[in-house]
């Protein structure tokens, strides 16, 4: 059961990437976001991981002025504030794939749980 859930969630992620490749206008230009929270619980990590992303995307389309947008879930590279580097042991699994950001989390020196969320925003070039 454990495998075919595994197998099953692959098949969502690459379906996702599929079909969202297929909505980007091929004139579009594309920028990578990624923000990095933690929190004593992962649920509370993950949305102020999500929030940091989502922040960062509202305030770069703010100061370009960019209309319409597409966002669609990104792995990020993770972001970890008192490590130089994430080990595979250290990370939580399953990672959280949602529609607009893909979030990964990892344990923590201080705190019990740090995440990065990363989003890809297209939008039609001028």
């Amino acid at each position: 059961m454990r495998s075919f859930k595994r197998v099953l969630n692959w098949a969502l992620i690459g379906a996702g990437l599929y079909w969202g490749a297929q909505f980007a206008p091929a004139n579009a230009a594309c920028r990578e976001f990624s923000g990095t929270n933690r929190g004593w619980d992962k649920v509370t990590a993950v949305a102020l991981a999500q929030a940091a992303v989502a922040h960062a995307i509202k305030q770069y389309r703010t100061e370009n002025k960019i209309r319409p947008i597409t966002i669609t879930a990104m792995r990020a590279k993770p972001q970890p504030y008192l490590r130089d580097v994430v080990t595979d042991d250290l990370f939580y699994k399953p990672d959280i794939v949602e529609a607009n950001s893909y979030t990964v989390c990892w344990r923590g020196v201080v705190d019990r749980y740090v995440c990065t969320s990363g989003a890809k925003a297209c939008w039609p070039n001028r």
